[in-house]
């Protein structure tokens, strides 16, 4: 069999080099300062571009910007170098402070496009390389997005400890724990004819159990996290015309719904974010709630009821006409408001504080300050401190952990090899939380939400 020779043996293909990126870090121009980011092998050679000598390592220095073939001055600003593992992204990272005019970027964007293995960034692809190079975790990286998006001051608060690995920590202490529980499984199955000291699966289960014992409490207020993150709902509901368009405009300090003396108005929800004691919070004016031969209001009610349910909170209007103060199993937290108190005489406004009723006045104000101040105390108490788990993903790995850990704890004790699988399922959901394993399907997901040049 003839050999093949040296020549014609086909080439080993070469690993491809990363993409060097770009893009714009800082908000949108025209501002007093912008700041290009460019992360990649041939960061370097970006800023060597731009300037005739590369500034030390971590260290701004002051540079006048030319385009390499004009050699005309771009602008004067910062240069910034930052050589890799050392840097935010793991790879090498340059940044360009500028002046933040539009011309300036474009001028600087035309020189990057075309330098050779140069691309623009796409959403959230500097965090994502950070993730692959193991600068930040899955989680981290979750609560880096929340930081950004947050609006209030306990939005701020968890995502920070998010991202400074408050769950992380916690997670992957329970993982070493864990393995440490899988390691004396195993030794107990493959040295079964060795005199081991004590029993080993027992030991194992022990620590199992007191893992499943701190994951529950932590998934019990996981409902916490998610709802600080996407905002506290108080649904505004009651029948027609007892004034629910009207207190979401006076608490909204703005005419977002349409009021109108003509029942039925108001066909579906309306939505308004406030900001109550640092806690995001979703005013929702709903459908009027009564019978109707009407398709639409009907569908509208039917949405409202829905809206209700699913709420935090639910204000339940009535006016001085009515009685309908406080449903019957419409939501879990309802409050009883009634309106149009400049239409009630103080004696009736006192006997419906004494029912537990809390009564306002949308046209003249009165009573609205209470209100705000005791939607701000719940808000706050819902918010209160910051939760560990803050998003639907991170519960469900940590539940489906609980459950691998709770199958090895039944009496009499399961078989040893089936003691070794559920821990093992276990650590492998705990560690989806942090992205040690199964991360490539949420990436895109988690990403999308990221802005350019972050």
């Amino acid at each position: 069999m003839s050999q093949m020779s040296p020549a014609s043996t086909p080439a080993k293909s070469q690993p491809r080099e990363p993409e060097t990126i770009f893009a714009l870090s800082s908000g949108r121009g025209p501002s007093a300062i912008a700041v290009v980011r460019i992360s990649g092998p041939r960061a370097r050679f970006g800023l060597e571009t731009f300037v005739e000598k590369i500034p030390a390592p971590r260290r701004a220095a002051y540079v006048t910007f030319r385009d390499p073939d004009s050699r005309e001055t771009i602008d004067d600003g910062l240069a910034l170098w930052f050589p890799a593992p050392a840097s935010e992204t793991g790879e090498d990272i340059v940044e360009l402070h500028l002046h933040g005019g539009r011309a300036i970027l474009a001028a600087v964007f035309r020189v990057l496009g075309r330098i050779d293995g140069f691309r623009p960034a796409q959403a959230g692809e500097f965090t994502r390389r950070a993730l692959l190079n193991g600068k930040l975790d899955l989680a981290a990286v979750e609560g880096l997005g929340d930081l950004i998006a947050a609006e209030t001051e306990a939005q701020r608060r968890q995502a920070l400890a998010q991202f400074r690995g408050a769950l992380s920590a916690k997670v992957e202490a329970w993982r070493a724990r864990l393995v440490e529980a899988l390691a004396l499984v195993e030794a107990a199955i493959d040295f079964s004819d060795e005199d081991l000291r004590g029993d080993l699966p027992a030991s194992a289960r022990k620590i199992a159990g007191e893992l499943a014992a701190e994951i529950k409490p932590v998934l019990a207020d996981a409902a916490r996290g998610e709802r600080l993150r996407e905002g506290f709902t108080v649904a505004i509901a009651g029948a027609p015309n007892v004034g629910k368009s009207t207190l979401l405009n006076r608490l909204a300090e703005r005419e977002a719904a349409i009021v109108s003396p003509i029942p039925g108005t108001t066909r579906d929800a309306i939505e308004v974010a406030l900001d109550l004691a640092g806690v995001p919070v979703v005013l929702v004016d709903t459908a009027g709630v009564r019978e109707s031969n009407d398709p639409v209001e009907a569908e509208g009610v039917r949405r409202a009821r829905a809206r209700a349910a699913a709420a935090d909170l639910v204000l339940w209007l009535g006016d001085h006409s009515r009685t309908d103060a406080r449903p019957e199993a419409i939501a879990r937290n309802v409050w009883a408001v009634r309106t149009k108190a400049d239409l009630i005489d103080a004696d009736a406004q006192r006997d419906l504080r004494n029912q537990g009723c809390i009564v306002v006045s949308a046209k003249t104000g009165f009573g609205i300050d209470e209100l705000i101040a005791k939607l701000s105390n719940e808000a706050e108490r819902l918010g209160g401190e910051p939760a560990l788990v803050t998003r639907a993903r991170q519960r469900h790995a940590l539940a489906e952990a609980a459950r691998h850990l709770e199958a090895v704890l039944p009496a009499p004790p399961p078989p040893e090899e089936l003691i070794a699988e559920e821990l093992r399922l276990a650590a492998r959901a705990l560690g989806r939380v942090t992205g040690r394993v199964d991360i490539e399907e949420v990436l895109d997901e988690i990403f999308k939400n990221f802005c350019i040049g972050k």
